[in-house]
């Protein structure tokens, strides 16, 4: 009876494909991530879908997997961190670990390479393909990033004895030593050295060659400013012994002319003359897609200066929910006639069409006195230059003693 258990774990066929495990790897490994999922049954979760797809996803493992089940696999262990596999498949460092994680096991992987990618608000609105081209170290096809094409070519390091680096012991007192590690010069830190005879004619023995390469960017409907999207393994090629780094597409939206983005939501402003403000209007808007909306307002809704209205699904699509849409937000700002504009004559008419005023009452006044004030334009930056004229004046009183204007003479 074979053995389907790791199968089963991620809900896949025996003969599922190389892809379709790690599909359901990533489906299952964001269910059930410690930082994610708070039930404690997750933490074993997690573990059994790691094992499952380390398995699986090695050809030896799988094979030997297949033939002889799990007991096949208990004599050569796995030898794995689950939280390595998580880290190396959505890139960075998970959801943070979990609990007595130790030190990261297998190869280590070389330094992210980030790229700024400067997209318009129209092609996070509509979605597009854009090509990127990268000048990176990739791997020497002739000597297979070896340094030498020779079988016997490259050679453990004699000074170091393979370790890469040398250790000092260094007396700094009576009975005190200190331990000092530093990298090997011979090697460079690499461990192994190749004579000039043995090295690669394409690389020169670097191991590595300058090529240049064109990643496709998909740039989903919906994706937001300061969005990353990860080409796994596609950074810079260094050694055998170190899995290249990631290359970070990171998205920069260009400021747009018309449309503000909250979130899912476009948010715009419009202009109305008190005209239009009064008796209704129409205007059109061209959207991110090309599509012209026409906005209809009738003589009947009064828009007052500040109003915001709303568009229901005419915001930005959603993140993979492209059907989805948020709202538009438009504000307004209603202009208002200049002095001079209307005549006395308008002015008349205007009255008999608008609302009568409240009827004012006039107060007495106690001296039976009554006094006429003009109303005079107001510069608010003059305020704020003569308040600190004022503020510097008060100081100065202060400094002296007395108000400004009044003298004191000694006697």
């Amino acid at each position: 009876m074979p053995d389907n258990k790791y199968y089963d774990i991620l809900g896949v066929a025996r003969d599922a494909s190389e892809t379709d495990i790690k599909k359901a790897y990533r489906k299952l490994a964001i269910k059930y991530h410690p930082d994610k999922n708070p039930d404690p049954a997750a933490v074993e979760k997690f573990k059994e879908i790691t094992v499952a797809y380390e398995v699986l996803t090695d050809s030896e493992k799988r094979e030997l997997y297949d033939k002889y089940g799990e007991e096949g696999l208990k004599e050569g262990g796995a030898g794995f961190s689950p939280d390595d596999i998580f880290s190396q498949f959505f890139g960075g460092g998970g959801f943070g670990g979990f609990g007595g994680r130790g030190g990261r096991r297998g190869p280590r992987k070389g330094e992210p390479l980030q790229h700024n990618l400067k997209v318009t608000l129209e092609d996070l609105y509509k979605g597009k393909v854009q090509k990127l081209a990268l000048q990176k170290s990739s791997k020497c096809p002739d000597c297979s990033g070896k340094g030498s094409t020779s079988k016997d070519g490259v050679k453990k390091c004699d000074d170091c004895h393979g370790q890469g680096f040398k250790v000092i012991h260094r007396q700094i007192g009576p009975g005190m030593v200190q331990k000092l590690q530093s990298q090997c010069p011979s090697c460079k830190g690499e461990g192994n050295v190749i004579r000039e005879k043995d090295r690669c004619p394409k690389c020169k023995g670097n191991k590595t060659i300058q090529e240049k390469k064109t990643l496709e960017v998909n740039i989903d409907k919906g994706m937001k400013h300061g969005q990353k999207i990860v080409f796994p393994e596609e950074g810079d090629y260094e050694s055998p012994d170190i899995v290249p780094g990631d290359v970070i597409v990171v998205l920069v939206q260009k400021e747009h002319p018309v449309f503000q983005r909250e979130g899912d939501d476009l948010v715009m402003e419009h202009e109305l003359t008190l005209l239009e403000a009064l008796t209704g209007f129409t205007f059109y808007i061209t959207h991110l897609d090309g599509r012209v909306i026409t906005v209809k307002n009738p003589p009947t809704q009064i828009i007052k200066q500040g109003d915001i209205k709303c568009i229901y699904n005419e915001g930005m699509p959603g993140y993979k929910r492209p059907f989805e849409k948020g709202r538009l937000f438009v504000k307004f700002n209603v202009v208002f006639p200049t002095s001079g504009q209307i005549t006395p004559e308008n002015a008349k008419l205007l009255e008999k069409i608008l609302p009568k005023p409240k009827p004012v009452q006039k107060p007495v006044s106690h001296d039976g006195i009554d006094e006429e004030a003009v109303l005079h334009d107001f510069d608010t930056k003059q305020q704020h230059s003569n308040s600190r004229s004022s503020a510097y004046d008060d100081d100065d009183d202060d400094q002296h003693g007395h108000p400004q204007g009044v003298s004191c003479a000694q006697q």
